[in-house]
């Protein structure tokens, strides 16, 4: 079987079976047979359906994996927990049920930290996963197995979701794009009470960032593109905190590229400590909710957990407006600027071990520029923008609300330039 298969996007599967060039049962057939061979180094996958099918429509052939935070019908549902460890969804998320309706199949689900409350993809109940370019390294997180198998080729598109940077941070960390949607752009069936969380895809192109997410969120893209007229981009070069240098000369790397395009660039200020204070309390508080004791999850979730049940609702209201009124910044600077590029994270991947601690001071560096994007509610992409020393670094595109088609249209240029986009990772050929 081709090895290239693996690779395809979802576009070019569309126009190859269009074409009679591709049977959709071959692409499944070759992703499922790289899942049973490949998988057991990378541990993307935490249940995969051996008996997957392809469907009928403009997705017949593309392949789809789900993290497991969001139910598909018939499959395990764990959120990483022990404390689900048997529970089976009985309906599929609403993102799910779309792409399946356009032919998309779903073959299996992929790995998370428990209760997605953490920037690597380790948990008690399964092995945990490794960053395709490096074993020992960490995908990032928390949709860290979407990312680990999007970037080795055992799948077209994973779904993924995004609280605090939960997928722009596994797409720079294994070197795919990854978009962070609007708040209520794609549908959720779950309650969240901080508004925060989103759901999105992580792919090897922004045009099927662009295809999945008029699937995901039932809206036909406007007919058309931005072109090339010249946009006015506010970029983040430096930072208050810390951050490794190898992350801001890929900003710097992308502010030259966005003005070869012929854009202007200019430089602003950046301050994320409010907007991690305000996150310090908001996080705990959003898992305080689940149900049985601390002691039903394991020592890191247990603890959030209790930390969570002992804040009134008067500070996680003064902390959750807090963030909010911070991160207002990002969208006063959109009042006068187009889109706002930042790196997408403050450090390199690190091996897993050494996986910054949920909310602490590393953990701070490390999320400085995706998470005030979160509580601004700004749809933002993160695109591959090379290597350093054999590990990925990402850039970060982020566009006004609601503003997914025009921030598509900015990344798909950058995309072209060279150094930048999605390359396959050596030994995963």
């Amino acid at each position: 079987m081709d090895p290239n298969l693996a690779w395809l996007t979802a576009t070019r599967i569309g126009e190859r079976v269009a074409a009679g060039e591709l049977e959709p049962e071959a692409m499944v057939a070759h992703h499922l047979e790289r899942i049973r061979h490949l998988d057991p180094r990378l541990g993307a996958y935490v249940h995969v359906d051996d008996a997957a099918q392809p469907g009928t429509g403009p997705l017949a052939g593309v392949t789809v994996a789900v993290k497991d935070t969001q139910p598909v019908a018939g499959m395990p549902w764990t959120y990483g927990s022990r404390r689900w460890r048997g529970r089976v969804a009985e309906q599929d998320a609403i993102p799910v049920a779309r792409l399946r309706a356009a032919g998309a199949t779903v073959l299996g689900k992929t790995n998370t930290p428990e209760l997605a409350a953490a920037v690597g993809t380790a948990n008690e109940l399964f092995p945990p996963t490794h960053n395709p370019w490096r074993p020992g390294t960490t995908p990032g997180g928390s949709s860290g197995g979407s990312g680990a198998a999007v970037a080795a080729g055992l799948c077209t598109i994973a779904l993924g979701d995004d609280m605090g940077g939960s997928i722009r941070i596994p797409a720079a960390c294994c070197g795919v794009a990854g978009l962070r949607p609007s708040p209520g752009r794609v549908p959720m069936e779950l309650a969240d009470p901080t508004g925060l969380s989103v759901r999105g895809p992580l792919t090897r192109s922004v045009a099927d960032l662009r295809l999945a997410l008029g699937v995901i969120a039932a809206e036909a893209p406007p007919e058309g593109r931005a072109g090339s007229g010249r946009l006015r981009i506010a970029a983040v070069i430096e930072s208050p905190v810390p951050a490794d240098p190898a992350c801001l000369a890929a900003c710097e790397r992308a502010v030259r590229a966005l003005q070869d395009l012929g854009h202007r660039v200019e430089p602003v200020g950046w301050d994320p400590m409010p907007v991690a204070r305000a996150y310090q309390v908001v996080r705990p508080a959003s898992v305080s909710t689940v149900p049985g004791e601390p002691g039903d999850y394991g020592p890191a979730v247990s603890r959030l957990i209790a930390a969570g049940r002992a804040i009134g609702a008067r500070d996680y209201l003064a902390a959750l407006e807090s963030g909010t009124t911070s991160a207002w910044t990002l969208r006063r600077l959109l009042d006068d600027h187009d889109a706002l590029l930042t790196p997408t994270l403050g450090r390199l991947p690190m091996p897993i071990a050494e996986v910054p601690p949920f909310l602490g001071e590393a953990w701070t560096a490390y999320t400085q520029f995706v998470l005030p994007v979160s509580f601004a509610g700004l749809p933002a992409v993160s695109l591959p923008a090379g290597l350093h020393e054999g590990l990925p670094v990402g850039v970060q595109l982020v566009g006004r609300p609601w503003g997914e088609w025009s921030l598509l249209d900015l990344a798909e240029q950058l995309e072209a330039q060279p150094g930048f986009g999605f390359r396959p990772p050596p030994g995963w050929e």
